[in-house]
C-alpha cells in the first residue's frame, strides 16, 4: 500500500485533534495514524469498506451500516 506523506499524523495530534483527520480523510480518502514513528492505523470513510472485507465484529458494521442509512 502506498502512503502520501500529505496524508500522516501522530498519534498525539489525532487525540487532541480528531477533526483534522476527519478532514484528511474527506480532502485526502484515509489517514495514516502514526505511532512510534510507523504507521500504526488507518481512518477511511465507513462507506468505502468493500462489501467482502472480514471485520471483527458484523452486528457492529451492520448497525453502523442502519444507523446511517436512517440518517439519511
Amino acid at each position: 500500500m502506498m502512503i502520501s506523506t500529505d496524508t500522516l499524523i501522530s498519534i498525539t495530534e489525532a487525540n487532541q485533534n480528531f477533526s483534522k483527520v476527519a478532514r484528511l480523510v474527506d480532502e485526502k480518502g484515509a489517514a495514516v495514524i502514526m505511532k512510534n514513528n510507523a504507521p500504526k492505523y488507518i481512518v477511511i470513510e465507513f462507506n468505502k469498506i468493500p462489501e467482502n472485507a472480514e471485520v471483527a465484529d458484523k452486528a457492529a458494521v451492520s448497525l453502523a451500516k442502519q444507523l446511517i442509512s436512517d440518517k439519511k
